[in-house]
């Protein structure tokens, strides 16, 4: 989504399921429930959610809670930690046994070889369990080229680690077997990633990257057993049996219903520097509405104790913030969550989302504080006037866009499109979401244009819709809302552009352009700021591609969100992680009178 991170961004407003999980900053707290006293060890966890994880797969999955579920059962080489009081949003080495330098012999002269050792007493709970290996991160690392369903991230680094992109293409035309893909992984090398010895994987790119360790953060480099390889990628089965070695298991996962965790016997605290895995069981049920979850929260009751995938309704949240909840928490991001999406190939209305005068037209006529008002209010949801949040590299103050409906009249009866009926896709299950959806359909009836709504329910809206690049050309949808994050942070609009507004390699499933967007002009610039030798070099240029997608008026950006998250009493050491937008469910503990079943 990140998008990762998203990537990751669990917004209230829009029900969560957003991209690349990652966010930058530090929070601003309202409370976050207390971190003091001695933990307890015990009990069952219980998450409640209104909806699922994209994939129960590390190297594939790439939505906040897809890395909140991988938190508890799958590690990285580097991950985020869950310290109170500390800068939750620096990396620090988690299977690997520390940060790689040049003076440590990590990092090589020219910046472009990275020599990783892995943390010993790290074991996957296989029968007998087995030590987690350099191997097993080649293989992770290859999984992401998957034909079946690719990690949706991979325009981060496909021109960056050393013969990435040609073994992707050639995955790519691999069968799409369970035979097929074990073939073409144990036959294909990946010059890029190289195990030396058992504990020792080298990344080989094509230029240094100074942000390199922030992105080995995303799950997509996480290990993959060789177990990994008998089911399909991002299957049902294989997400009921992919080894774990993390604190916890997956004991049973019954996608859109429920997942269960327990510990996993194999996994050695010694070996774990970031997760405490204070709580035996982890259970989360995905069937609760919005309401309910915040409802049950509040009343203290046992079977409810953390947030899943769903934040307090944005009703809700004027009042938690004015009585100072201890138990409400607004964290920081580096994101854009949400945004309002164009289908720039739909074929309705005589293919009127083709032209950018129409788009642009659109973009007058919304009003963002209206939009913003019903989505938490501007407390919650400062506003975002162009692509990049004004904590990343390269973020430069404009408004394009101000909400003017004689000009939007104006454009539309230029481009010859006085009057246009649009698609437009929501998720039903998210009160944010809906009004959002009805607040854009009074907007732009002001200007002549009919909105209808196309519901979809939270587990569908990315995987059968979004992700999907032929239901964009049929014209199933015309608008949309989606979100997006920073994949890691500061030097990071890279991973705005590439996987958004990069043409071409950024169409899903590979990437996150689900407009289909394609700009040659944008697309110099993107390869221009990338390949730029100084950081005050890229920041100019990623300032123009900015300008550049503006102009062209692929969506329209609304805010760079503050993340609420909310926790029962009971549960203490709530610490927020921007990597997940979420707190961390293997640092908490429950107060032992409370701990349910």
């Amino acid at each position: 989504m990140a998008r990762r991170r998203l990537a990751a961004l669990s917004l209230a407003a829009v029900a969560s399921l957003t991209l690349a999980a990652c966010s930058n900053g530090g929070n601003t707290v309202t409370g976050s429930g207390s971190t003091a006293g001695t933990p307890v060890t015990g009990g069952t966890l219980n998450m409640l959610g209104a909806g699922d994880v994209d994939y129960m797969d590390p190297n594939i999955s790439y939505y906040s809670v897809g890395y909140l579920n991988l938190r508890m059962w799958s590690r990285q080489l580097f991950t985020y930690p869950a310290d109170p009081g500390t800068d939750n949003t620096k990396p620090v080495a988690d299977l690997a046994t520390d940060m790689p330098t040049t003076a440590n012999g990590g990092i090589s002269a020219d910046g472009k070889t990275y020599t990783i050792k892995i943390r010993p007493g790290a074991k996957w709970n296989t029968s007998p369990a087995r030590a987690v290996t350099a191997e097993d991160m080649v293989r992770g690392v290859k999984r992401t080229a998957n034909p079946v369903q690719p990690f949706g991230g991979i325009p981060d680094f496909a021109n960056l680690i050393v013969g990435y992109k040609a073994f992707a293409d050639g995955f790519a035309k691999a069968p799409k077997t369970v035979a097929g893909i074990q073939a073409y992984i144990d036959k294909t090398a990946l010059p890029g990633v190289v195990a030396k010895d058992a504990s020792t994987v080298e990344f080989h790119l094509t230029q240094p990257a100074t942000y390199f360790v922030d992105m080995l953060t995303l799950p997509a480099f996480s290990p993959a057993p060789v177990e990994s390889l008998k089911y399909l990628p991002a299957s049902t089965d294989l997400g009921n049996n992919f080894p774990s070695d993390g604190p916890y298991k997956v004991d049973k996962w019954v996608p859109t219903k429920s997942i269960a965790y327990s510990r996993n016997t194999a996994w050695d605290p010694a070996s774990d520097p970031v997760r405490k895995a204070y709580v035996d069981k982890i259970v989360v049920n995905e069937t609760v509405t919005q309401d309910s979850v915040q409802q049950q929260l509040q009343t203290g009751t046992p079977t409810a104790d953390l947030e899943f995938d769903v934040g307090p309704p944005p009703s809700q949240l004027p009042a938690l913030i004015a009585k100072k909840d201890p138990n409400l928490n607004l964290g920081m991001t580096a994101s854009s969550n949400p945004y309002v999406i164009y289908n720039t190939v739909s074929p309705n209305n005589n293919k009127a989302l083709q032209n950018a005068k129409v788009r642009q037209a659109i973009n007058y006529a919304l009003n963002r504080s209206h939009i913003l008002q019903v989505i938490g209010g501007p407390t919650i949801n400062p506003p975002l006037t162009h692509v990049l949040p004004d904590n990343i590299v390269g973020s430069k103050q404009i408004d394009p866009y101000p909400n003017d409906v004689d000009k939007a009249k104006q454009l539309l009866t230029e481009a010859g499109f006085p009057h246009l009926t649009l698609k437009f896709l929501y998720r039903n299950a998210s009160e944010g979401s809906s009004k959002a959806f009805q607040t854009i359909q009074q907007d732009l009836s002001k200007v002549g244009i009919d909105v209808v709504g196309v519901p979809s329910p939270n587990a569908d809206f990315y995987v059968k819709y979004l992700q999907v690049p032929t239901v964009a050309e049929r014209g199933v949808w015309d608008m949309s809302l989606a979100g997006w994050g920073a994949d890691w942070y500061g030097n990071a609009a890279l991973s705005f552009f590439n996987p958004l507004f990069s043409g071409q390699p950024s169409f899903p499933p590979i990437g996150s352009n689900f407009g289909l967007y394609n700009s040659a002009q944008t697309n110099a610039l993107i390869q221009q700021a990338a390949a730029a030798p100084t950081q005050d070099q890229a920041s100019d240029l990623w300032a123009k591609a900015d300008a550049q997608v503006m102009a062209d008026a692929p969506f329209f950006p609304l805010t760079n969100p503050k993340n609420p998250n909310y926790h029962a009493s009971q549960v203490h050491n709530a610490v927020y992680v921007p990597a997940m937008q979420m707190f961390d469910p293997t640092n908490v503990w429950i107060d032992k009178d409370k701990q349910g079943g």
